[in-house]
């Protein structure tokens, strides 16, 4: 008869082998938790429920919900997301200590033991060792095994992230992997902590890891990456093509310092380029941009016009050319169809210095304003030589405008 610790090994395994079979890419969004360490950023509790349900509709595999030992919020939040959000796996963050883990299965008591986990961190580069932690290598492997097979006999699903992993010496990296599955990790996470990889770099670590972790067969392979030299989203694409099993992003890259990789574009990027890939993730991408308009409305956090796939200018276009093609057929100058990520607003022609008659012409027909050719052309010289031409996108500033060159010719008998 198999004892009590068996039978979770084998369940945990079990798990392990059907994640795998699906041949799928898993998306864990960490929003809700490395999202809100953004300096600003505070989700109520039941804001993280909102958050929470609308990932799960999107089809996202699991979330780092909040650190529930940290602070009552984090603790509630956690509670009221594990009564509502569905079949996704819900993860609390926790550190390596016993009272963190009591803490996060408290929180999360009332989910199924394949729909809560736990994620321990634990600091394992020579700079964490010696300044924050004061531990010898030895003793951080002792810290792993104990909190890893602690977390194991209170879930199922356990995760393992060595924090700066990318400073880590690669030998002891993989000591720390292999001792933490030992001790019942089902997922080792490897974060890039302060962002300093590129994708080449990226991709080397993914594969010493595959290739000298010697358990690694027994559990899933995660990535982490932060945005601080803007290669967050280049390093998890990189990681997936070297077999990582799981990427962890936030919706709009929100994160501390210059954030984290952006759910959405990783996932576009994934299914525009899943030839090349050759896995594909069972996130529903025609609710992205409704997705991440819900997280910058409830984190403050507005996108900048030119953030890709939700920002205001991704689908808009100024120069003269690029307007001329675009009406006459948009694949000319749009990298993909704006419905494809949930965008229902139309091909936005802007108004410029650099705008053609083609794009003036399209604008004013918007307005319900017929002008004609010579008065188009008027108006468009008129644009362009206005200190600030933009000014006249403004919908009520380019109709005023096209009221006075009506009368302006009128008035000349020009039309």
């Amino acid at each position: 008869m198999h004892s009590l610790g068996a039978k979770r090994s084998a369940a945990a395994r079990a798990l392990v082998e059907h994640v795998r079979r699906r041949g799928k890419l898993l998306i864990s969004d960490t929003t809700l938790r490395d999202g809100e360490q953004m300096p600003g950023v505070s989700f109520l509790p039941e804001e993280k429920v909102v958050l929470a349900e609308a990932l799960e509709k999107a089809g996202i595999h699991s979330i780092d919900a909040g650190f529930a030992a940290s602070s009552d919020s984090d603790f509630e939040a956690l509670r009221l997301i594990a009564a509502a959000a569905g079949n996704m796996v819900v993860m609390s963050l926790s550190r390596a200590l016993q009272s963190d883990i009591d803490a996060a299965a408290r929180a999360l008591a009332s989910r199924a033991p394949n729909a809560r986990g736990i994620s321990i961190f634990l600091g394992t580069s020579p700079t964490h060792r010696q300044y924050k932690l004061r531990k010898s290598p030895d003793d951080i492997v002792r810290m792993i095994e104990d909190s890893v097979a602690y977390a194991a006999e209170r879930f199922r699903i356990v995760a393992f992230a060595p924090e700066d992993a990318s400073r880590t010496e690669l030998d002891f990296l993989c000591r720390c992997y292999d001792a933490a599955i030992s001790a019942g990790a089902t997922t080792i996470a490897f974060p890039d902590t302060v962002g300093i990889l590129t994708p080449k770099s990226a991709a080397a670590f993914v594969r010493s890891i595959r290739e000298r972790v010697t358990l690694l067969d027994r559990a899933l392979l995660a990535v982490h990456f932060h945005n601080d030299l803007g290669l967050a989203v280049a390093n998890s694409l990189a990681a997936v093509a070297e077999g990582a099993d799981i990427v962890q992003c936030t919706l709009g890259g929100l994160g501390e310092r210059a954030g984290n990789a952006a759910l959405e574009e990783v996932a576009l990027a994934l299914h525009l380029h899943r030839e090349e890939f050759g896995r594909e993730s069972p996130v529903h991408l025609e609710q992205l941009t409704e997705l991440c308009l819900l997280a910058s409305r409830l984190s403050g956090i507005a996108p900048p016009p030119t953030k890709p796939v939700y920002g205001a200018n991704i689908f808009a276009t100024e120069a003269g050319v690029h307007q001329d093609g675009i009406l006459k057929n948009a694949d000319t100058y749009l990298p993909y169809p704006p419905e494809i990520v949930g965008r229902r607003d139309p091909v936005r022609v802007a108004i410029g210095k650099h705008t053609g008659l083609s794009g003036l012409t399209y604008r004013l027909e918007l307005l319900g304003i017929t002008l004609d050719e010579i008065s188009t052309n008027l108006l468009l010289s008129r644009i362009k030589k206005m200190r600030r031409p933009a000014d006249a996108d403004d919908d009520e500033t380019l109709r005023a405008l096209a009221h006075e060159i009506g009368l302006t010719c009128a008035a000349k008998g020009e039309k």
